[in-house]
């Protein structure tokens, strides 16, 4: 118990990191606002800013973070791959496929208080992962290879189809299907953040349930079977939750990748292998990456903004090369 209580004490670090990204980055931007402006002056211009922009952004990339982080280390147990993604499963691809439908018809639309592109992001979604486990019930099995393989073909075979589309739309609607693939979290109010927790919260509870289960799906589906598991319902459930999550993610923020790589990659060097203290670790620090990645993106090229997905990109590719190295010499 001490051994476990101690371990629990590690996590202080990251909560305060969390608690300072809170704090510190909604603050920052184009224009540096002082507490003294935002309190003193409520219903002046920086107030304004501060509650109805830079908020609202920082808590969305602070939901998002943590959900990919989350998702990256579920995907990473469950297929016992430590290269595996949140959009492993095609998830991320049938959200760009769905937006890019919307974006390259043309049309606008607010259903029920949600935008038309998250809308057709989430149901594009939706029919990937409803396409992958279609694909793997076929072998009547919940297979991981299968369902891996699966998910890699339905990503395939939906971002051709984007690419398709970009080539026949015209030059403003490929722009702008291009600038949502990239991934953002340009959100202005709460509504975008309302949308996705009701889809988000769910997921992430259930893959804490969890948590256990992961550290003997770790182990290898035998070992998780004999101890009891019920090995095709946890893949089930780790499906639903983790596809659901992501799809309301990516139509909010795009499909920002490589957070759910290396998030669960770091934690995994500090916190050791066991989920109960990892997946606390992976959502405190995912929590706070995302929106310092999202800080970054808009102080480097000012006035300009950078998409965040281009940061998450520059620094996911040299991690995944480092991967490969340290994984060269086990092998």
């Amino acid at each position: 118990m001490e051994h476990l209580g101690s371990r629990w004490l590690r996590l202080l670090p990251l909560l305060g990191l969390c608690l300072l990204a809170l704090a510190v980055l909604p603050f920052i931007g184009l224009r540096i606002l002082t507490p003294a402006e935002v309190w003193l002056q409520a219903g002046g211009p920086a107030s304004d800013i501060f509650w109805k922009l830079r908020l609202p952004r920082v808590l969305a990339g602070m939901l998002a973070g943590a959900s990919l982080a989350a998702g990256g280390l579920a995907f990473q147990a469950l297929f016992r791959n430590p290269l595996a993604t949140p959009f492993t499963l095609g998830t991320a691809s049938g959200a760009s496929l769905g937006a890019s439908l919307y974006i390259g018809s043309g049309c606008s639309f607010v259903l029920l208080g949600v935008s038309g592109v998250t809308l057709s992001a989430f149901l594009g979604a939706s029919a990937a992962l409803a396409l992958v486990y279609g694909l793997t019930r076929v072998r009547r099995a919940m297979a991981t290879e299968t369902m891996l393989l699966a998910g890699v073909a339905v990503g395939i075979f939906f971002s051709s189809l984007i690419l398709l589309l970009q080539y026949l739309s015209n030059q403003a609607h490929s722009l702008r299907i291009l600038r949502w693939l990239m991934g953002g979290l340009d959100v202005i109010g709460y509504q975008s953040l309302l949308q996705a927790l009701p889809m988000v919260l769910p997921g992430l509870i259930l893959i804490c349930l969890l948590r256990y289960d992961l550290n003997l799906l770790t182990g290898g589906q035998e070992l998780a079977a004999s101890r009891g598991m019920n090995v095709d319902r946890v893949k089930l459930l780790l499906l639903l939750a983790v596809g659901l999550m992501i799809g309301a993610v990516v139509s909010v923020a795009g499909p920002i990748g490589f957070v759910g790589l290396m998030v669960p990659h770091v934690c995994r060097r500090w916190y050791g292998p066991d989920h109960r203290i990892l997946l606390p670790a992976t959502l405190l620090l995912g929590a706070a990456f995302l929106p310092a990645c999202d800080a970054a993106a808009r102080l480097l090229l000012a006035p300009a903004e950078l998409p965040v997905g281009i940061i998450t990109a520059i620094l996911g590719g040299p991690f995944f090369v480092w991967i490969l190295i340290q994984r060269e010499p086990r092998r």
